[in-house]
């Protein structure tokens, strides 16, 4: 998730937002190892503070995790992002559907 930096006009954050999921779902195409990906914006009713970006994304493996994140083409989206992002967080977690949950 990410929090876009303001921009001279609240049109050109949105601006900065849009690139940055045109280039994130570009991906899709230049990297085998994604098995999905989705690019979400924080809806303009929600309360201040959120986040303005989400991404989501599925990879079989950890290691198919670790490829992604070597690509070039994903440190070329990287290097955009770092320029127009204000915050950054983020979880990766496996996804077990039948796993009973742990409240120990």
């Amino acid at each position: 998730m990410w929090t876009v930096r303001e921009g001279e006009t609240l049109r050109s954050k949105f601006e900065r937002m849009a690139e940055m999921k045109s280039r994130l779902l570009d991906l899709r195409e230049r990297i085998r190892e994604i098995v999905s990906m989705e690019v979400y914006f924080n809806s303009p009713l929600a309360p201040n503070g959120n986040y303005d970006v989400v991404l989501v994304s599925e990879f079989r493996s950890w290691d198919d995790l670790d490829a992604y994140l070597k690509h070039p083409a994903h440190t070329e989206v990287g290097s955009y992002i770092a320029n127009v992002k204000q915050n950054r967080a983020a979880i990766d977690f496996e996804f077990e559907p039948n796993a009973p949950f742990n409240d120990e």
